[in-house]
Parts: structure tokens; C-alpha cells; sequence
């Protein structure tokens, strides 16, 4: 699990800490358009309900802020939604037993208290016939100089109710990496040397090296509604450079190549883009 910007939560989470303008703005995750077609056989039939509802929760008090939501295609799921649901709760719960312990010590100690915060949005990568695959931005802040954020990647199998990361998808994120070569590096090092003002030097010891996929969040995403065709390889604040420099999101098309990187198991909801 990765950290990334909390988009548009950050201006209520981080309030204690830091302002809004100090997240970076997101780098283009964005969810694809929610496809109707539904997994044919009874098993997904029963799994999924027809409508679906989204959730959005918000709370806001002297001791926490506090926000959840999800879209309407999760809700199809009663299975994901509970799960879900049920790691926002633990979060929170452990959000505000920690927010209450540094209330008291702050009384105690004289120093000020800032209210704690967590918030998850998920949102749609792709909705495919046998799989759904989401991402959540998710936030905190536990009194320090600013907050931290982060990216989850999660894909849904429809049919087997089995949830996974996007990384599973591949034989590993070493495999994945090989089989793209020198791709992620060249992307990298574009951006990097438009936020810096200066090319990379690769012997140089500020971020200068290329992380490997194991220390990123893999997103599979798709252009068509059939198959998995693209993946966003996302590298948190401190993996690929310093906080003030944001998360690097970067978007690759799946290629021939990589198709050899993905599990037998999962083969047949990939294609390479044309």
C-alpha cells in the first residue's frame, strides 16, 4: 500500500495541520464509466444486488474528522461493501482511541491538541463483466507537522466474492517490471524532471535511483469494459521523491509483453491495447 494525495477530503482532514494547497492536486486516476454488463450464471446473479447503493459517511467533532464513502458499484456487492465497511470502522476506532490518549497527554503536558483524522474515498477503476476493480485515497492525520496519504488498489472477483490486490493479478511486481523494461524508469524520470526544473541525475543522491514495482500500487484499468488493457503504476511521497514533490502516478498501456507477466489464473480478463 502506497501514499497519495486524499482528494477533495484533504481540505476537512488535514485542516489541523497544513492547508489544502499543500496536497498536490491527483495525477490522473480516474475512474472509468461504470459498465452495465453483469457476469452471466446464477452464483454472480445472487452475489450481486441489481441496483447497487453508494455510501458516504462524514463526521466532524473537537476530537476527530472523520469520512468514508464508496460508489454505487460496490454496493452491487453486500460481501465487498461489508468488508469495506468493516476496515473503515477498525480505522476509526483506532483513529479516535489514539485521538483521545494525546487529548490527555496534551492536558497533562500543556501542549495543544489537534484533532486526528482518517478518510478512505473509493472509486472505480474499471468495472468488467467477472471483475471490479477499485482504488482508495485514504488520509490521516495524528497530530504531527502534516498528515500522510496514501493509494490502495483493489480488485473484486464477482463470481468467487474474492477480493485482491492489483499486484496479485501478475505472477509478482518483478515479473511485471522485467516484462516493461526500461518504461517505468523513462516515465519517472519525465516527471520528475518537470517538477524539478532539472534533468535526473542517476548517480545523484536525491530520489535519484528507479523504485521497483514491489514499492509501488499497481491499478489495472481498462478502455473498452472487457478486459484489463491498462495499469497505472502510483509511487508515494518518500518512494520516488521527497513529500513537498506529491506522489508520481504514472499511466501504461498493457502490451504483449506484459501479458506474459499475468497469472494463468487471470489471463483471459487481459489484452493488450491496440
Amino acid at each position: 500500500m502506497q501514499l497519495r494525495p486524499f482528494l477533495p477530503l484533504v481540505a476537512v482532514l488535514l485542516a489541523g495541520c497544513s492547508s489544502p494547497d499543500e496536497v498536490r492536486e491527483k495525477t490522473g486516476v480516474t475512474a472509468t464509466a461504470s459498465q452495465s454488463a453483469s457476469r452471466a450464471g446464477a452464483s454472480a446473479s445472487a452475489a450481486a444486488s441489481a441496483n447497487g447503493s453508494a455510501k458516504k459517511v462524514a463526521e466532524d467533532t473537537d476530537l476527530y474528522s472523520y469520512a468514508f464513502s464508496y460508489p454505487a458499484p460496490v454496493g452491487r456487492y453486500p460481501a465487498l461493501a461489508a468488508r469495506l465497511e468493516q476496515q473503515a470502522a477498525k480505522a476509526r476506532a483506532e483513529m479516535i482511541a489514539q485521538a483521545r490518549e494525546e487529548r490527555e497527554s496534551a492536558k497533562k503536558e500543556g501542549f495543544p491538541f489537534h484533532p486526528h483524522s482518517y478518510g478512505a474515498e473509493w472509486k472505480v477503476v474499471a468495472d468488467l463483466p467477472g471483475y471490479l476493480s477499485l482504488s482508495n485515497e485514504f488520509s490521516t492525520y495524528t497530530g504531527g507537522a502534516h498528515g500522510m496519504y496514501g493509494l490502495e488498489s483493489l480488485v473484486w472477483d464477482k463470481e468467487a466474492e474474492r477480493a485482491m490486490d492489483g499486484a496479485e493479478l501478475f505472477t509478482s511486481p518483478q515479473a511485471l517490471g522485467a516484462a516493461m523494461g526500461g518504461t517505468v524508469c523513462a516515465a519517472l524520470n519525465r516527471e520528475r524532471e518537470n517538477r524539478r526544473g532539472e534533468p535526473v541525475d542517476p548517480k545523484g543522491e536525491y530520489f535519484s535511483d528507479c523504485p521497483g514495482l514491489d514499492s509501488a500500487t499497481i491499478l489495472v484499468g481498462s478502455s473498452n469494459g472487457k478486459t484489463f488493457d491498462r495499469i497505472t503504476v502510483w509511487f508515494g511521497p518518500y518512494v520516488a521523491g521527497p513529500y513537498a514533490e506529491g506522489a508520481y502516478e504514472l499511466d501504461f498501456p498493457m502490451t504483449a509483453a506484459m501479458l506474459g507477466a499475468v497469472k494463468p489464473a487471470y489471463r483471459e480478463a487481459f489484452g493488450a491495447k491496440s
